[in-house]
């Protein structure tokens, strides 16, 4: 079994779900009871929130998806089908479509807004490495909200209603949260926050300051050093730097043979790294473009992902570099030596020789002086001036953030945590409503396009969430509000005094309003069956065993360890 963290582990082990294929899950009775509660709790928001549900099915068709350019946009990320006539369909990734077009059918005056409308289904998205069980899956429930006004401060209200439903699911699920700032790909739209549990096991890594701020590393924008004069600097210079194709031989020799005039050690900052990504568009060109960063930053795939979007972008190749030499119109790129000038005037950026975008890192403002590449094997310029010497096609955000960087609202340097998305808003505004021709008529019968927000929260992925954070080497240990039962009764002998009286605990609890889980298997030894309780997770845990006969019972309270003796007559007071 492929079980790389506590919760998939566990929840495998003690019998809430069973893996189907890659990314797929059944699940058993114990899964569904805690998936119903949690479920329970969003309802109830959802309806204080003043959103109705509605449920929508998964298999949809591929027309609504092609009006607003997301059946290309999505790529390889989701499933697409064809029914036996040929029809394409495919299972939802996401609703925003099919949401929209029920309110256009059915809402044609603001007099209907604000809506607020969502539901509770499963999601399909074909992710390429499906991993750590329900965390990261093909197949997943979520909750769906939209939201529909038509002014932006009607939408203003709506946001902050869900936002603040979210809060209160996440209280009550007891689950620690982080609000991010957060990009929101091919979603669209303004606004956009997720809700992260921080965990050591998340996906996704954020920033944040003593000051409040938070952002998703994505979403995470450079504070860029102000322009500085370069009249009275020194011209560029070429020197040989023989055997640097990497940052680290470049600073060494550099410190070697070329030391800097005022005694200071040159460091990997002050060289400008240039590094060739290769982006796939969705029409399936693959087009080489080359970012310039400081040679202290490594690129962020994540973040190119979000700069370079709707493409997908990787490093170049060899078989890349081979089929750009082969174009012989065009100056050849100097593996370990590229740079944004060269002596012969190969130049990257405005009018680039080489037909390559170049941009660059929002630290590379103009003034400021680097060691880069000269184009030429064996050899580096030094005194490189930005805006004197070279240019660019624009900035990029790609570099990977550092522990201490500024954050971009004055608050204080960040510092880096990893956490799991539990929920994301968006402020969609009209990208959906205007592809869709979603319009109503306002107060003074004109027609006007209606914006919407978007809220989502990923059911199955926050019960794995909970068991991640509740448990011990035993098992789980579920908080009380989703427990798949109240109170484990546990049957601890083999005389039969300890079975009637385990009856009777059981009668009371139930007459009391407990959902009572009872392991009364005959054959089996208490060793086992505390065992077998410590890995279900119930918190609450009855044992009738020696003192039976007494009318003494033993209430067990998992998440603390304590083990106390109580009266038959009083244990439904015990458990509370």
């Amino acid at each position: 079994m492929d079980a790389e963290v506590a919760s998939h582990r566990l929840l495998v082990r003690a019998g809430y779900i069973r893996r189907q294929a890659p990314g797929v899950f059944a699940w058993l009775p114990l899964g569904l009871k805690v998936r119903r509660k949690i479920e329970a709790i969003i309802r109830e928001e959802m309806e204080t929130a003043g959103a109705q549900e509605v449920h929508f099915p998964a298999l949809l068709p591929r027309e609504p998806y092609e009006v607003t350019g997301r059946w290309e946009e999505y790529g390889d990320g989701i499933f697409r089908l064809q029914d036996r006539r040929g029809a394409d369909y495919l299972l939802a990734p996401t609703h925003e479509e099919v949401f929209t077009l029920l309110v256009k059918d059915l809402y044609s005056s603001y007099k209907d807004l604000p809506l607020s409308i969502y539901q509770i289904q499963d999601k399909y998205r074909d992710e390429a490495r499906p991993r750590a069980g329900l965390l990261r899956g093909r197949e997943f429930t979520m909750k769906d909200a939209y939201s529909f006004d038509y002014t932006d401060a009607g939408l203003d209200v709506s946001y902050m209603k869900q936002r603040d439903a979210y809060e209160r699911i996440f209280t009550r699920l007891g689950l620690e949260y982080v609000i991010v700032q957060a990009d929101a790909g091919a979603m669209g739209g303004s606004r956009s926050e997720e809700f992260l549990h921080p965990t050591p096991v998340g996906e996704d890594t954020f920033v944040r300051t003593d000051g409040g701020y938070a952002a998703n590393v994505e979403a995470f924008t450079t504070v860029a050093p102000e322009a500085r004069s370069y009249e009275k600097l020194t011209p560029a210079e070429v020197l040989a730097t023989p055997d640097t194709p990497t940052i680290a031989t470049l600073v060494a020799v550099a410190n070697e043979k070329h030391p800097r005039p005022d005694g200071r050690a040159w460091t990997a900052a002050d060289t400008l790294k240039n590094i060739v990504l290769a982006l796939k568009h969705l029409d399936g060109k693959r087009e080489l473009v080359i970012v310039g960063l400081p040679g202290d930053r490594e690129v962020d795939l994540k973040r190119a992902e979000v700069a370079f979007a709707p493409a997908t972008v990787e490093p170049a190749t060899a078989e890349d570099f081979v089929k750009f030499e082969a174009d012989g119109d065009k100056p050849g790129l100097v593996k370990g030596y590229i740079g944004p000038w060269s002596p012969e005037g190969a130049m990257l950026g405005e009018d680039s020789a080489t037909g390559i975008r170049y941009l660059l890192d929002p630290r590379v403002s103009d003034g400021s002086g680097w060691i880069t590449g000269a184009n030429l094997a064996g050899h580096h310029v030094f005194g490189l001036v930005a805006g004197r010497d070279f240019g660019s096609d624009g900035t990029v955000e790609v570099a990977e953030v550092l522990v201490g960087d500024p954050a971009p609202d004055g608050s204080g340097p960040v510092e880096l945590a990893r956490g799991m998305e539990i929920g994301h808003v968006f402020q969609l505004g009209r990208k959906y409503a205007e592809a869709l021709g979603l319009k109503v008529l306002d107060e003074n019968g004109k027609l006007v396009t209606v914006t919407m927000g978007s809220y989502g929260i990923g059911v199955t992925r926050i019960l794995a969430v909970i068991a991640e954070a509740n448990n011990d080497e035993k098992g789980l240990i579920w908080p009380k509000n989703v427990s798949p039962f109240d109170v484990h009764v546990i049957a601890a002998g083999r005389e039969d005094v300890v079975y009637e009286v385990a009856e009777d605990v059981v009668a009371s609890l139930e007459s009391a309003g407990f959902d009572v889980l009872f392991d009364d298997r005959p054959k089996v030894s208490p060793g086992v069956k505390f065992g077998d309780a410590e890995l279900l997770g119930v918190p609450q845990i009855v044992i009738v065993g020696r003192d039976a006969a007494g009318g003494v019972v033993e209430h067990w309270d998992r998440r603390t360890g304590a083990r106390t003796p109580v009266d038959v007559a009083s244990i439904a007071t015990a458990i509370g």
